[in-house]
């Protein structure tokens, strides 16, 4: 029987159809992004904003009631201790006292007096502790060294070191203030001639070494006994102060690494927790939500030259790091999703089918988690499962 050609052609085209409507109703593989479960380093951190602030701020004030004479330094002016004038002051025609105010104003000259004799007392003390702590240190570092004493014990003598530095810095700027009280009080002892005293004027020197941060009043004007004039600190004594859930603060500890970023350099800095305040507060978030939030002061660790461009009040974001290992078992933090009360995975096998797999998940961040149990180093996981995915479907790499 001899078959017609239009026959074959028939049958072709049917056959065709059939072959394409066959495939079009096949099951096609699921796009997907993959991860690989790897070893590598795993850093958590606690991250928030932060503000610098100097450590020491100091706000000149008028001692009496009088005239100031214009204050010619401008924020960011340097000023020496003792010497550099600040401003220029007149007090009006003083009183005379009778003699209950003399006897009560020499009384706060003997009081300011023994201020600063006890401050000088404290300094020395502390002198002591620094000196003691120097020579502790250096005794530790060698046993650290030779492998004598833990990691934990000299971090302990780091902070006491760091604690004795900022005990005697404390107590040379209680002098300062101790000092400039005194003067305040001898002020208030001052009996010019009426006739000259239009001629005089009181000098406010610097309590410190340091800069103008703000000139509070800058023409000649009548002030009250009291009126700030100038706010200055020393640039060099930087902090930062950074507001923290009170959930996240109770996880750090004093000696915590920071990581210290978006600060407008071109490297992240480094710091160390050096405090975290005892007593909260109640703030209002973005979205008018109640925060009950902690204080949490971070010291800077790279050299003065690193971070100088930075002033007080400015903005940073700040990385606590509360946990770091640098071999773990880790995946995409995407990856994982709830499986009842399990954290669980899907992996993809040699046939390219995902597979449900229950893992224990260890530490984690936003980006990365370890894994304790259910999955062992190389093996492919889908990093972001969507709800058309699931045991047994077949998957293929997202195309770009």
């Amino acid at each position: 029987m001899k078959i017609r050609p239009t026959r074959i052609l028939v049958w072709l085209i049917v056959a065709g159809a059939a072959a394409g409507f066959y495939f079009a109703f096949q099951p096609q593989p699921q796009e997907a992004d993959f991860g690989q479960a790897a070893r590598g380093r795993l850093i958590v951190t606690l991250d928030e904003e932060g503000e610098t602030r100097v450590r020491d701020r100091y706000v000149v004030s008028a001692p009496l009631l009088g005239k100031v004479l214009r204050i010619e330094l401008e924020p960011g002016d340097r000023v020496q201790a003792g010497s550099t004038v600040l401003a220029r002051f007149q007090p009006t025609d003083p009183e005379f006292l009778d003699e209950r105010a003399l006897a009560e104003a020499e009384a706060n000259v003997k009081t300011s007096e023994a201020a600063v004799n006890r401050t000088r007392v404290d300094l020395s003390r502390a002198l002591a502790e620094e000196e003691h702590a120097t020579s502790e240190l250096r005794r530790y570092q060698r046993l650290h060294q030779d492998g004598l004493l833990a990691d934990d014990r000299m971090e302990a003598v780091r902070l006491r070191k760091q604690t004795a530095d900022e005990t005697v810095r404390a107590a040379e700027s209680s002098i300062a203030v101790a000092q400039a009280e005194l003067e305040r009080s001898r002020t208030a002892l001052i009996r010019v001639d009426a006739a000259r005293h239009e001629q005089r004027a009181i000098d406010l020197k610097s309590p410190i070494n340091g800069v103008v941060l703000r000139r509070l009043r800058e023409s000649t004007s009548v002030v009250p006994a009291g009126e700030p004039l100038l706010e200055i600190a020393d640039p060099e004594k930087l902090e930062i102060v950074s507001d923290m859930l009170s959930t996240d603060a109770v996880r750090i500890r004093p000696g915590h690494q920071v990581l210290i970023e978006q600060w407008g350099g071109d490297r992240t800095l480094t710091g160390r927790v050096r405090k975290v305040e005892p007593f909260g507060f109640t703030k209002i978030s973005a979205l008018g939500v109640e925060e009950q939030r902690v204080n949490v002061i971070v010291d800077f660790e790279d050299v003065r030259e690193a971070w100088e461009a930075l002033g007080d009040g400015y903005r940073v974001e700040i990385r606590v790091v509360i946990w770091e290992e640098d071999d773990v078992l880790k995946i995409p933090s995407s990856s994982l999703f709830r499986h009842g009360e399990k954290w669980a995975v899907y992996t993809v096998d040699t046939l390219s089918l995902a597979t449900l797999q229950e893992v224990e998940v260890g530490q984690r961040n936003a980006r990365e988690a370890q894994v304790l149990k259910g999955l062992a180093e190389g093996d492919q996981v889908i990093a972001y499962p969507n709800d058309q995915i699931e045991a047994g479907v077949e998957v293929a790499p997202r195309s770009r």
